[in-house]
Order: C-alpha cells, then sequence, then structure tokens
C-alpha cells in the first residue's frame, strides 16, 4: 500500500495561528458578534509557545457555539478565511507538497479545527483531502452542538487518521507526518517519516532525543530555528558577529545596497582567509537577510563547525562525488532561490595558495553561473580583503593580539552582474571580472611577493621549491 503525506495546520502549514484569521472571518460575515474571552492573549501565545490544553478546552467547546447554527452558514467566513490562510503558507512548504504529489502521494490536512472552516483554505490549496473535527447536523441541517465522530487532537487525530489511512488502503508506515505540537506525538510516531516543523519547546526536545527532521516552511530544509524566538543560527550568529567582537580588525563594508531587500539571489566573492565566513556572516546582517553558502566537504565533515553549518543552512560540495546517489549542491541551492533566499558562493572554491593568490585573474568554477542560468537570479558580486592579515592560511587561528593597529577589512557589493546565458565559461569570466573589479586597486594588479608573505598563503607556512623562484626578496630585489 503506499504511503500518504498528513500535515497539521496551525505553526506548521501555516506560519502561525489560524484562530485570528478565522475569528475576524466570522465576525465580518456576521456569523459571531462577540469576541472569545482573552482571545488575543490566547492566540498570541500559541504563535509564541504552541497549543496548551487551554487552548484545546476553549477549541473543544466551540461546537457548543455553533449549536443551532445552519451548517451552511460559515461557508462564506470560510471562503473569506482561505485566501488569507493561504497566504500564511511558507514557501517550503508548497515545494514540499509537490515532491509528495510527484512521489505520488496524496496530501492531508489533518487538524482540530473544524472541517466546514477549514474545507475551502485546502481546496485552495489543492490538497487531497480533510481529516479534521467535524459537527453534527441534524436533519434541519443545523449544528447539534455535538461532534460527528472524534476530536481530532493527539490521540484523536491519531484515530482519525488511522481511520483515513484504512478507508484509502494506506500505509502509515510508508506515511509522511507533519506537526509543531507536543500533543501529535501519538501521529508522529505512528507514521515511517515524522517531521518536526516549528516545533514547541517540548516536541523540539523529543525530535533532538528521536532524531527527527526539525524544519521550518519558511527557510531551507536543514535549516535549525530556534523555538520561540523564531531565530535561525545564522541570525543568532549575526547577532554576535558584530565589530566590537573583533577588536583586532576593522571593519568597511559598502554597497549593501545593491543586495535585493527580498525574492532569490545569488551572492559570489572571491576566497582569502578562513576569516571570511564572520566577515561575510557581519556583512550579510547589515543587509538584514541570511544566505545558504555553499561549502566544501571537509567543513561539513569537521566534528565541531560541521554540525553548525548545517544548521545554519550551509550547502555541502563534495567534489569527488562518484556515488549516482549523491545530491547535486546546486539542487538545494536552486531550491533555496525558488524559495525567495540568497545563495553565496566562492566560485574559486578554495582559498588560493603560492602565485595564485597574487594572481591579476581571478579564476573561478562553473557553479555560479550554472545557478543563475538554472534559476533566473540575479548575480551579485561581492570583493573581500583584508581577511588574509586577520588570519592568514598559514596560521592556525586569527591574530587577536593586534589590538593597537588592527588590520582593516573590506567588504565591497557590486551591482549584478549582467549574463548572456549562453556559454557558462563566459558568464563565469565576467562573474570573475566583476568580482576582481571591486577589489582595492594594489590587488586588481599586485606586485610580486616576499618569499615570507608568499608562505603565508600555504598552510604549514612553508614555499615549495618550485614556488620560490616567484618570490622577490624582503627588500624588494629579485
Amino acid at each position: 500500500m503506499p504511503g500518504a503525506a498528513f500535515f497539521d495546520l496551525d505553526r506548521t502549514l501555516l506560519r502561525r495561528a489560524s484562530g485570528p484569521i478565522l475569528a475576524a472571518a466570522m465576525r465580518d460575515t456576521g456569523v459571531v458578534t462577540r469576541r472569545l474571552p482573552f482571545e488575543r492573549t490566547i492566540f498570541g501565545f500559541f504563535d509564541v509557545f504552541g497549543e496548551s490544553l487551554g487552548s484545546i478546552a476553549l477549541a473543544r467547546q466551540a461546537s457548543l457555539v455553533a449549536k443551532g447554527v445552519p451548517a451552511d452558514a460559515f461557508d462564506e467566513a470560510a471562503e473569506a478565511a482561505a485566501e488569507a490562510l493561504e497566504e500564511l503558507v511558507g514557501p517550503f512548504a508548497r515545494m514540499l507538497i509537490d515532491q509528495h504529489r510527484d512521489a505520488g502521494r496524496p496530501v492531508v490536512l489533518a487538524t482540530t479545527t473544524p472541517e466546514h472552516l477549514v474545507r475551502p483554505f485546502a481546496e485552495r490549496m489543492g490538497l487531497d483531502d480533510v481529516v479534521a473535527t467535524r459537527y453534527e447536523v441534524d436533519g434541519r441541517g443545523r449544528f447539534t452542538g455535538r461532534l460527528d465522530g472524534p476530536f481530532v487532537w493527539s490521540l484523536g487525530k491519531l484515530d482519525a487518521v488511522r481511520e483515513w489511512a484504512e478507508e484509502h488502503e494506506t500505509d502509515l508506515a510508508d506515511s509522511f507526518a507533519y506537526s509543531d505540537s507536543i500533543y501529535d506525538l501519538p501521529l508522529l510516531r505512528a507514521v515511517g517519516n515524522p517531521g518536526a516543523v516549528n516545533p514547541d519547546p517540548r516536541l523540539f526536545a523529543a525530535a533532538l532525543a528521536l532524531r527527527w527532521p526539525i524544519l521550518s516552511f519558511d527557510t531551507s530544509p536543514g535549516v535549525l530555528t530556534l523555538p520561540m524566538i523564531g531565530l535561525e543560527v545564522q541570525q543568532v550568529g549575526m547577532l554576535l558577529a558584530r565589530p566590537e567582537v573583533f577588536p583586532y580588525a576593522r571593519f568597511e563594508i559598502n554597497g549593501v545596497e545593491h543586495i535585493p531587500a527580498e525574492g532569490g539571489a545569488i551572492v559570489v566573492g572571491n576566497h582569502r582567509s578562513y576569516f571570511d565566513l564572520p566577515t561575510m556572516l557581519l556583512a550579510l546582517s547589515r543587509s538584514g537577510r541570511t544566505g545558504r553558502f555553499l561549502g566544501k566537504r571537509e567543513i561539513f565533515d569537521a566534528p565541531v563547525i560541521g554540525p553548525v553549518m548545517r544548521a545554519a543552512g550551509g550547502i555541502r560540495v563534495d567534489r569527488d562525488r562518484h556515488d549516482a546517489h549523491s545530491v547535486d549542491p546546486l539542487v538545494p541551492a536552486a531550491r533555496a532561490i525558488a524559495g525567495g533566499e540568497l545563495v553565496g558562493m566562492m566560485p574559486q572554491g578554495t582559498i588560493p595558495r603560492g602565485p595564485d593568490f597574487f594572481s591579476a585573474t581571478l579564476r573561478g568554477r562553473p557553479g555560479a553561473a550554472r545557478l543563475a542560468a538554472l534559476t533566473g537570479a540575479p548575480v551579485i558580486p561581492f570583493a573581500l580583503s583584508g581577511t588574509d592579515e586577520v588570519w592568514p592560511r598559514s596560521a592556525p587561528a586569527p591574530n587577536v593580539l593586534s589590538l593597537l593597529k588592527p588590520p582593516t577589512v573590506t567588504v565591497t557589493f557590486g551591482p549584478p552582474v549582467e549574463l548572456k546565458y549562453r556559454s557558462e565559461a563566459r558568464d563565469t569570466d565576467r562573474i570573475m571580472s566583476a568580482i576582481r573589479e571591486l577589489l582595492p586597486a594594489e590587488l586588481q594588479d599586485p606586485p610580486r611577493p616576499t618569499l615570507a608573505e608568499l608562505a603565508r598563503t600555504y598552510p604549514d607556512g612553508v614555499v615549495p621549491e618550485e614556488d620560490i623562484s616567484f618570490a622577490v626578496d624582503g627588500d624588494g630585489g629579485q
């Protein structure tokens, strides 16, 4: 039997609770005339902390409020609310729904919210079915104040989903379920592929213990958003990556206005130092946006920095991949752009060493040009300089003692690169030339380095014999 995909509604498929929108629609259409006691407080608490027993108790009593009301009296309000609810669906939720459809799985809304209020939304989203709390209707077409079936919450939701699965010959072991609430733990345990979406604190802890995926439909898969505060790991890093945290460096950041305020884009730049990463965090924080940066496999496989990079949304690049099942890094990058995110790339792939570090020509791999052709996203160039003065490749750590005369680190963003999309090689040259033009003049046409300067570009600080002739002596002579 095939599986299905079951999505909870509030704080899962939607960014926040549906209650305020549904309540406003019912008041606007005259179905109800008064607010619930402490309505704003209840919904505000729900948005931050998730479901509580108090909010569920109110939901359980809502059928009594509808007692005696014609069943079709809510239709206008439900239709009106559907459009506003659709705007609360995150971009990556839509992509995930499409992926399940492409895999042949029915997509089902599984929610405590009454069916008559959410079915128009489900139909507007193109979902295959709804498993929701149903109100009993009498022979006159009016609500009786009782439920028709289980209250679809916690174990009741599991029972309702099991009933749906049996009726539709669906294997729960091959199914997916997504929820934000600890009270949906029974359902999440019952399926073969659970996902904790924007989880409340208790579900967050359970998901960590059970090694379940922790998702946010506003960000790329794998990006960790901290519960309650709603910040990505990268956003926390940006709060910490402030100039005063690095008193051993001065920062000059230019051209941030070239980064689009919203929508997908590709930011590409040169690579000079291990200090490039904190510098880019600081620079991007000026734009108010996070980015998904491609990085070498070795970084992601490292014991500490690897998990942090994955949680922050880094995209692992394995240039030696030979496995047919390996994921092309441009696939998650393109998905991030489709979801309106920034993707960061350093086409050089690694920090140049030796003579290449001082070359007037920047050479890059074609990934950025290929991604731009694939997505149509604008390519925003940036140039880094001075990061190698803070942390040369030959050093195991940055020079934190240069407090009296810290080196200046410069980041300059430029306008979008005009690409032709006819040749990856030529578009790559255009991208690299745009980066080079943003560099300071002394790096666009660098002098021949001394032996000491050349040594700083090698991890062990030792210049290979074949490169020694490239250097000049310390006095500038040959």
